[in-house]
């Protein structure tokens, strides 16, 4: 593990301030003068405990994972993981371990962070109380809330000990989870470290709308078990009756590993440290929640972040300092945006408040000067933080305005914030605008992605991406959005103009508003773009030309010319009689059948001369397209749910085929594939698609944006407990939003990213779907009526059609003669493709795209 020639490191900890470390010392050390070795007491490397609540929106510890790939290949660098550090050796300068290794340092980097703190409240220790701090914590609340949710088959409760940041995700955590929380605070208000007592008012207002009951001003005094269930005693008297209890009330500095070394510690703990975050051993540095700065704990990661880049500098030969961190903050609790930056809580003597309370819109928000009302202190923002990435900048600068239409909701006067080139745009990675600009420049970034991965900037809380993608503008960067070399508008843009106009043709769109005779990537889209606007069958007249193979021939082309077909079953259901009419065509046309992924059967080896045959067999027995070839919805797969599920709340099947009923046909950008699930148990993997549904025992969760494939992506909770007419409608409006405005090939999952600029794109689409804030809810609603309204099977469309009829032919000029290229073997008691054999040809207009109706030459 070590190397002569080399120095010895040993960092104690992979929580994320240790990772920042360990990561901005590989880039300053290129040439490794340093051997590092990585302690982690956790099973898994470093994740994310910002986003930890995210474990129960979808995401899963790979999601959180925070070590890049690959990292720790390096030779000069090892991580322990599962491992635990129990003593060091300050003399002898080594480390021992639980798994009893004996590691020898020249320099030693404490980054062990903070453990929640649990009030001493008797009853603490009992079976279902938990602390909200890893992820082992969390599957053990989601296991214990499982569990209660199917012991009580009616609502369940939980408890938070705490409303601070940490009380509130917890109390989201359980939300999410399905049960009803409660949330206890000593102070008298929510979140008191960060908000003050206006805003707080507006917070816990708009927390209890979310059904989540908020006591302030009592504490917990005892709690004890109640059969299966616990009772806890608040006390003002108010007795709870509950499932699990999360103490989430602080945290705590570990310490103890510095303290039995004899390192220095404060009076109410914390590994004492200097500027330089060295500790009174001068081998042996501290950072994070577990180091003590001029008598303070920096209980953030952004501080941490910062010590990182101390110790890493001074280890490398630097003289960087600590000199205090930016302790701003700005997240989403349950939807409600709540921000503080600066002297929030205007500490500072003589400091001055200008305040401006919207109850109605629900909003709040303080800006903090000095005495002299020439300087911005800090502020406080609840409800909408949009003004946050801005306001946060000018903390320590001149005012720039009144400081009331800084804060307020007023319409922009063309007085725009110019930030100078230090201000600090990114607090966890502590970068300059000037820093991020000219990354942009010289590296010739163009993408807010690429300025994170250049910059670090964004990539801790994540409050600063707005500004990135103001400061590419900024920059000169133009991005195009032209569709291809023959429309200069994005697809949207098109989609908008066609729809307006009520354009028909190829022709006529690209006589109007592009150039030539267009391309593969513009003739598919518009192809799409017509058949969303419900302009007749997708074979007729010019449209026939613009289709993707598979769409030209309605089915799925494969590796040897053959194609499958895929009938519609509804939400997975069939019947004994489907099966057997499907089992009875497979058979006599010697189709491959195979289950597919979404509950569906699909026939493979056809010829396309045998298609409409197939298809017109498929139609009698009841069957319809599942429009398996197309860019559209594909399937809604559901779980059995309540009708015969022991753990079923609601009945998901007859949902999934209502829902799959509703949109068969709707052309959109990419494909679409939802899923319903009657209970949490999510058997109907919901969760996965663009479109989930979960039963609740109060309604339905609706998830949106996500897909698996290649990229694969959790979705997003948009909606909780609605009813079912709430929920169809919120799904029209999201489909139809996203017909609309989605670019070309672009999921549901990137779509969502990239909406309201990039920045809480599920934010912004519960604006505008859910709250209505661009008025076109009325329109989308509309727009699903009318494809409703006008489906028809493509299938049938081309049965009762001559002329569609006459393209399914192997060969233009032999129309009876199958193609010789197809052909099989027998294993498994079924068909496979043997592969093409060579055969020269020619297509009927030049082309060599694959599916073509051939001509034989000779």
């Amino acid at each position: 593990m070590f190397s002569a020639g080399q120095r010895n490191l040993v960092v104690v900890g992979n929580g994320m301030v240790g990772q920042r470390f360990v990561e901005l010392l590989a880039e300053g050390d290129p040439d490794r003068a340093w051997q590092v070795t990585v302690i982690g007491e956790e099973p898994r490397p470093a994740y994310d405990r910002v986003a930890l609540s995210s474990f129960f929106d979808g995401s899963t510890a790979e999601d959180l994972n925070l070590v890049p790939d690959g990292f720790y290949d390096d030779a000069s660098y090892a991580l322990l993981v599962n491992e635990e550090v129990v003593s060091v050796e300050r003399a002898e300068r080594q480390v021992i371990t639980s798994a009893g290794r004996v590691l020898p340092y020249d320099a030693l980097v404490l980054a062990t962070g903070s453990y929640p703190f649990v009030p001493p409240v008797p009853g603490s220790e009992l079976p279902n109380c938990f602390v909200y701090r890893t992820i082992d914590d969390l599957e053990g609340i989601r296991a214990a809330v499982a569990a209660a949710r199917s012991r009580n088959r009616g609502r369940s409760a939980g408890m938070v000990v705490g409303g601070g940041l940490l009380g509130l995700e917890a109390a989201h955590a359980l939300r999410l989870l399905g049960i009803s929380p409660h949330v206890v605070e000593m102070a008298p208000r929510l979140m008191p470290l960060q908000v003050d007592e206006g805003g707080g008012q507006l917070l816990r207002s708009l927390i209890q709308a979310l059904d989540v009951t908020v006591h302030l001003g009592t504490s917990t005094a005892q709690i004890v078990t109640d059969g299966e269930r616990l009772l806890a005693t608040l006390t003002n008297g108010t007795e709870l009756d509950l499932d699990v209890v999360v103490f989430s009330a602080g945290i705590r500095p570990r310490d103890q590993l510095a303290r039995n070394c004899g390192l220095a510690v404060g009076g109410r703990g914390g590994i004492t440290v200097d500027e330089g975050c060295r500790t009174s051993d001068e081998h042996i540095y501290a950072i994070g929640e577990c180091a003590l700065v001029d008598g303070r704990i920096w209980g953030l990661v952004g501080p941490g972040y910062t010590m990182a880049s101390v110790v890493a500098d001074r280890l490398l030969g630097g003289g960087t300092t600590f000199t205090g961190a930016d302790m701003s903050t700005k997240l989403k609790l349950m939807g409600v945006d709540v921000a503080s930056f600066g002297d929030a809580m205007a500490s500072a003597e003589g400091a001055l408040e200008v305040a401006v309370s919207n109850p109605v819109a629900g909003s709040y928000a303080k800006l903090v000067v000095d005495d002299q009302a020439q300087t911005v202190l800090g502020g406080v923002l609840v409800g909408d933080a949009s003004k946050y990435s801005t306001l946060r900048t000018l903390v320590g600068r001149d005012l720039p305005g009144d400081p009331v239409a800084l804060i307020a909701n007023v319409e922009d006067t063309g007085n725009r914030l110019v930030l100078a080139d230090d201000a600090q745009v990114c607090s966890c990675a502590n970068v300059s605008k000037g820093a991020i600009c000219s990354a942009i420049t010289e590296q010739g970034l163009t993408e807010v992605g690429e300025v994170k991965a250049n910059t670090k900037a964004g990539t801790g809380c994540g409050s600063c991406v707005s500004l990135l993608k103001s400061l590419l503008a900024e920059s000169g960067v133009a991005i195009s959005k032209a569709l291809c070399e023959h429309f200069a508008m994005s697809r949207a843009e098109l989609f908008d103009i066609v729809r307006v106009m009520q354009l028909r043709s190829f022709s006529e769109i690209v006589s109007g508003y592009g150039t030539g005779r267009g391309c593969d990537i513009c003739k598919p889209v518009i192809a799409s773009i017509l058949a969303s606007l419900n302009t007749g069958h997708i074979l007729d007249g010019e449209q026939a030309a613009l289709q993707d193979t598979n769409d030209r021939y309605l089915a799925n082309i494969q590796k040897d010319g053959s194609y499958s077909v895929v009938p519609r079953i509804a939400g997975g259901e069939i019947t004994p009689q489907g099966l057997i009419a499907i089992g009875q065509i497979a058979e006599d046309y010697g189709l491959y059948t195979k289950i597919t992924g979404g509950q569906r059967i699909d026939l493979l080896g056809a010829r396309v001369e045998q298609l409409p045959e197939i298809w017109r067999r498929l139609v009698d027995a009841g069957f319809e397209s599942g429009h398996a070839y197309g860019k559209a919805l594909r399937t809604v797969k559901s779980c059995v749910g309540s009708s015969w599920c022991r753990y079923g709340v609601q009945d998901s099947v007859t949902l999934a085929i209502d829902l799959e009923l509703r949109y068969r046909g709707l052309r959109s950008p990419h494909k679409i594939k939802a899923g319903v699930s009657g209970c949490a148990r999510e058997c109907a993997e919901a969760q996965s698609k663009d479109v989930g549904v979960i039963a609740t025992e109060n309604g339905w969760n609706l998830y949106v944006g996500g897909n698996g494939g290649f990229r694969p992506r959790h979705a997003n909770l948009l909606l909780i407990d609605v009813d079912r007419e709430s929920l169809i409608r919120t799904i029209d409006r999201f489909l139809m939003f996203y017909v609309r405005t989605a670019d070309r090939l672009q999921r549901t999952a990137s779509w969502v990213e990239s909406l309201g600029g990039g920045v809480d794109g599920i934010a912004y689409l519960r604006s505008v779907i859910v709250e209505d804030s661009l008025g076109i809810c009325a329109d989308l609603d509309e727009a699903m009526a009318a494809h409703v309204a006008n489906y028809a099977d493509e299938w049938r469309g081309v049965l009762e059609d001559p002329d569609r009829l006459s393209r399914f032919v192997s060969f233009i000029n032999a129309p009876g003669t199958p193609d010789p290229t197809i052909s099989f073997r027998a294993e498994r008691g079924q068909i496979r493709p043997v592969g093409p054999v060579p055969l020269t040809v020619s297509s009927k207009a030049g082309s060599s795209q694959a599916g073509s109706a051939l001509e034989v030459i000779g």
